[in-house]
């Protein structure tokens, strides 16, 4: 069996996403003999960024017509290339109108690409960029399986009644080797350069600065938490401050305590987890988590929004607080830092509950699941 797995714009630097193509792939290689995988993805076309200092308006322009002109028309010449078909990000459904819809597969991460559609009047966008997520959703609703990493994101697609409960199927992500609680020399030794020597008050985020993941929230928190706990960071991991974020945080006075990191690999970002007192995550909205079982990879605790996808991947091993409750989220920060610097024992026993957790999440079984799904659906064709 012959399975095109169909992954995003490299050039996009869209991290998890490449993680999930990149992990399929591998696994599918590794242990499904039987099936033969082949990583799908062409080089972007650059027109608008060839240009010396190209503004993000112009990498912008470069990506729509890559994903809805270049994209679409390299694919349609290989369909006939492979059995299954297999896009890992919902995102990309608009190339479901290029293959054959029957042995097409969808992941769906999270709704947020159609959400300008599904719900206006909580996110209010251009013509242009809604006619381009109603070609992309008619895409994603035409495919002959959805599948998504949480049972809650599951719940969304059938809640907005956008395919059948028989086409939609949930499994979970994993987590890659590298994040684990065993040091890496010169990972940690480029964490060390990025952020100074190990410091036992230093909390962390991964992830964008996008509204729904409440950059403004942990704001807050450290601003709060700062007053028990002066030394304590912000290390922010996956994308620099908005303009609005670097105001709010004036406002606070904790700039000079928000660590903003680069794009890191991920054995480094490893490194990062490790030596952080906790991650925040205080997302409004989430499809899975994936930093969460990271984190609890390498034995470092999580505070999580308590909201159904987060419980769902963190279970009894993480924290949860209400989105927003800024007094919560702080008096629960402050706890795990007073942990770390003075009750070593108990910070021992919640590191090995996140290990525990963590170790439920697996590329392996993750890739060992999808090959059942593709066989299933190839047998019901025939």
């Amino acid at each position: 069996m012959r399975i095109g797995v169909v992954c995003d714009l490299v050039e996009e630097n869209w991290s998890s996403m490449d993680l999930v193509g990149m992990m399929l792939e591998q696994g599918l290689r590794t242990f499904e003999p039987d099936l033969k995988s082949t990583r799908l993805c062409p080089a972007m076309k650059r027109r608008f960024t060839r240009v010396r200092n190209a503004s993000r308006f112009m990498f912008n322009g470069d990506r729509m017509l890559n994903r809805f002109w270049d994209y679409p028309r390299w694919l349609r010449g290989r369909r006939n290339e492979f059995d299954i078909f297999h896009i890992v990000d919902s995102s990309y459904s608009q190339l479901v109108h290029q293959l054959p819809p029957e042995r097409t597969i969808v992941t769906c991460h999270d709704l947020d690409t159609f959400r300008s559609i599904l719900e206006p009047s909580r996110e209010r966008r251009s013509l242009a960029f809604r006619t381009m997520s109603k070609h992309t959703l008619s895409g994603f609703r035409k495919a002959a399986k959805i599948i998504c990493p949480s049972a809650s994101t599951r719940e969304n697609i059938l809640a907005f009644g956008l395919v059948d409960p028989g086409r939609v199927s949930v499994v979970a992500n994993g987590v890659h080797p590298d994040f684990s609680i065993k040091p890496a020399g010169a990972a940690d030794r480029k964490a060390d350069e990025l952020l100074g020597p190990p410091r036992k008050s230093d909390l962390l985020h991964v992830g964008t600065t996008i509204p729904r993941k409440r950059v403004d929230t942990l704001l807050e928190v450290l601003a709060l938490t700062r007053s028990k706990f002066p030394e304590a960071r912000l290390i922010q991991a996956g994308g620099k401050l908005t303009e609005d974020q670097r105001a709010l945080a004036g406002r606070l006075n904790v700039q000079n305590a928000v660590i903003v990191l680069p794009h890191l690999e991920r054995s480094v970002l490893a490194s990062v987890y490790r030596r952080s007192a906790a991650l925040l995550l205080p997302s409004e909205r989430e499809g899975f988590g994936l930093p969460l079982i990271e984190a609890m990879a390498c034995g470092t605790p999580v505070i999580a929004s308590d909201i159904a996808a987060l419980r769902e991947a963190g279970g009894t091993a993480a924290w949860y607080c209400t989105v927003g409750d800024t007094r919560s989220w702080s008096a629960s920060a402050s706890l795990l830092l007073h942990e770390r610097v003075n009750d070593s024992e108990a910070r021992s026993r919640r590191s090995a509950q996140c290990i525990e957790r963590a170790s439920r999440f697996s590329w392996t079984e993750y890739a060992k699941s999808m090959a059942a799904i593709y066989r299933d659906l190839l047998e019901s064709r025939q």
